[in-house]
């Protein structure tokens, strides 16, 4: 099988060079549906609750933050970040349906560590994977739905050879490249605004990587892509 990368583009750099792109690279695992989704989701989701305490949620540093990104590449209108999506329906008491194993366990991740979380499909990939700007009107077709939906120029977006993988960054995911129960090859992202997390950043890139492992089997590798490192060889 031919490497593959994925990049961090000059142009995104430029708007957030101080944001850590944390990558999991899992290969070999099972992705079945089990029952142990609803009460690793539930358990996360008291844990979100418990970090967000009193705060509001737009107020909260770790989700305000993502307000202020969209705002610097133009997102739409009430296009929020997708850990802010996930904050505001456990706040509402609305439970988080279980997906499939490794969408459970990253949406977990994500909510306990309150940095937003995704992945993608690698049998379904086209080419490499690039964050960039959008040129504007590259294909997009959101997740469960079935006509496209493009970016607006400047966006920031995950895209391969085909078109958007990932739209605003990590608002909204593709139909074309989602986790499913045959997927058997991944790269997971969770993502940071803020050096000073770093540490947590690595605690959540951990878990999430020892929790493949350990539910599904298959191997695990950890990447970091900030200023340093702009691209990475997907195995």
């Amino acid at each position: 099988m031919s490497e593959r990368f994925l990049y961090v583009g000059s142009d995104f750099r430029s708007l957030f060079p101080a944001a850590r792109i944390g990558v999991v690279a899992a290969r070999d695992f099972s992705n079945r549906r089990d029952d142990s989704g609803d009460a690793l989701l539930e358990e996360a989701g008291r844990k979100a609750l418990e970090r967000l305490g009193e705060s509001a949620i737009a107020e909260h540093p770790d989700l305000a933050c993502w307000r202020r990104a969209y705002r610097t590449f133009g997102a739409p209108k009430g296009y929020r970040s997708s850990i802010e999506s996930l904050v505001k329906r456990v706040a509402s008491g609305k439970p988080l349906p279980s997906i499939n194993p490794l969408v459970d366990l990253y949406n977990a991740v994500s909510l306990e560590f309150f940095f937003p979380a995704g992945g993608e499909d690698l049998d379904a990939v086209v080419g490499d994977l690039r964050l960039v700007l959008a040129d504007g009107g590259e294909p997009f077709v959101p997740l469960g739905r079935a006509e496209s939906d493009p970016p607006r120029r400047g966006e920031a977006i995950y895209r391969d050879d085909e078109g958007v993988v990932c739209r605003c960054w990590n608002w909204r995911e593709a139909q074309r490249t989602c986790l499913t129960e045959s997927t058997s090859r991944a790269l997971l992202v969770l993502e940071s605004l803020d050096p000073l997390r770093d540490e947590e950043l690595a605690s959540a890139l951990l878990r999430l990587a020892d929790g493949i492992t350990a539910r599904m089997g298959g191997t695990t590798d950890i990447h970091v892509l900030d200023g340093d490192a702009e691209f990475l060889v997907i195995p």
